[in-house]
């Protein structure tokens, strides 16, 4: 015979948890509920944004682990600073024309958009994003109260002159931008466009977040200055009185698993973001940010020459197959970078429902829909990746694709 429990603690048992408004505004994400079906080894995967993991330099970090063990002895493995191992902020303080001081470590640039959002937004403030816009962007800031409006966009990006008409009308707080390969579309903003955007900011007073994971990765076409590059050359080199706050990330061209990125913004976002950090994990790892350190010099360019070609050839693989097999009435961006292109169906075909079918032929997709911070827009788009698939899965794929598309038109 088993004792009942007291009244009062069965009550207790099932009382449910009463989560924090911030909870309440999370939400989960779809791309990494995807991708839990693209586990299966017989799924052809464009859905997840991975960097191809054949392509990962394991020799390299592997010496680079043994050489920082040898150097820095325990200290590798202590804790450090929260601003960052010193020689790794050196360099990408002296990469980027700026000192030292104003480059914060982060533990990816995921972690960068949430500290950011927790030093710069009050609940409430209008954020403008590109429409379509990353959907972990919309994930990590709208928990601090963050209520999101779209820029105009065309076929080449953010609109300077929309910007400037939705600024003369909402007090918006910050703009969030990805203007290099944009996530998802794969668009570059031009130079011409970058220093519009940069115009409308100024005579605005708009505070710029330019993520850039991507802008290394450019496999055909002329490369383009950063927001921040241009910034900075506008004021003379005087980072404290730039208006643009830079995020890059070393997972999309080294390895990710290290979850080493920077955050290049003036003195007071820096002191800032430290205490934010402090609070979240104290510091970034130290031994990885000591391997990082290690391969900047001579294997992170080898390394994104490689990465370059290999993205190159499978782009160029997706688009003959698109140009061959797709049904009329199909569109999609051609990138000349990154790691993504976008696909608008004919109207009339939701893309969600064509997951469903796609994944019981074996092949995944991100519905675009995620994508918007409006809910009801997109439904006929979808992201594409072609980063981790061979040619041949390629043109497999894009072919399952098309016939499923060809059979609801």
């Amino acid at each position: 015979m088993h004792d009942r429990p007291a009244t009062g603690q069965a009550a207790m048992s099932t009382r449910p948890v009463r989560l924090s408004r911030i909870a309440e505004q999370m939400t989960a994400s779809t791309i990494r509920e995807i991708l839990k079906v693209t586990q299966r080894p017989d799924i052809i995967s464009f859905a997840g944004g991975l960097p191809a993991p054949e392509l990962f330099p394991l020799e390299e970090v592997r010496a680079a682990t043994g050489a920082v063990l040898d150097r820095y002895g325990p200290a590798a493995l202590q804790y450090s600073t929260t601003e960052g191992h010193p020689p790794l902020r050196a360099w990408l303080g002296d990469r980027a024309g700026v000192p030292a001081q104003n480059v914060q470590i982060v533990s990816g640039s995921q972690q960068g958009l949430d500290l950011l959002g927790r030093v710069l937004l009050d609940p409430g403030d209008l954020v403008a994003v590109e429409n379509p816009t990353y959907l972990g962007a919309l994930q990590a800031l709208r928990p601090y109260g963050a209520r999101f409006v779209a820029v105009p966009t065309d076929d080449d990006g953010i609109s300077p002159d929309g910007l400037d008409a939705l600024l003369a009308e909402q007090p918006v707080r910050l703009l969030y931008a990805i203007p290099t390969f944009q996530n998802p579309t794969g668009r570059t903003l031009s130079r011409e466009r970058r220093e519009a955007l940069l115009d409308v900011a100024e005579r605005h007073d708009l505070l710029i977040i330019e993520d850039g994971p991507y802008s290394d990765l450019r496999f055909r076409g002329q490369a383009q200055p950063s927001l921040f590059e241009l910034a900075l050359a506008r004021a003379g080199g005087d980072i404290e009185s730039v208006r643009v706050i830079s995020l890059g990330t070393f997972s999309k061209t080294l390895v990710p698993g290290l979850r080493d990125a920077w955050v290049l913004a003036p003195g007071a976002v820096i002191d800032k973001l430290v205490q934010a950090k402090q609070g979240a994990d104290l510091h970034s790892p130290t031994l990885n940010q000591m391997i990082i350190a290690e391969l900047v010099e001579e294997v992170l360019p080898r390394q994104i020459a490689r990465v370059r070609e290999a993205y190159g050839q499978r782009c160029a693989a997706m688009l003959a197959a698109l140009a061959e097999r797709s049904p009329a009435g199909v569109h999609w961006t051609r990138p000349e970078g990154g790691m993504f292109l976008w696909l608008t169906l004919p109207e009339g075909l939701d893309a969600e429902k064509l997951l469903i079918s796609a994944v019981e032929a074996g092949v995944a997709f991100v519905p675009g829909a995620s994508f918007f911070a409006a809910p009801g827009e997109g439904a006929n788009t979808m992201r594409l990746s072609y980063v981790t698939v061979p040619e041949d899965r390629i043109r497999a794929g894009v072919g399952v694709l098309a016939d499923l598309i060809d059979q609801r038109r």
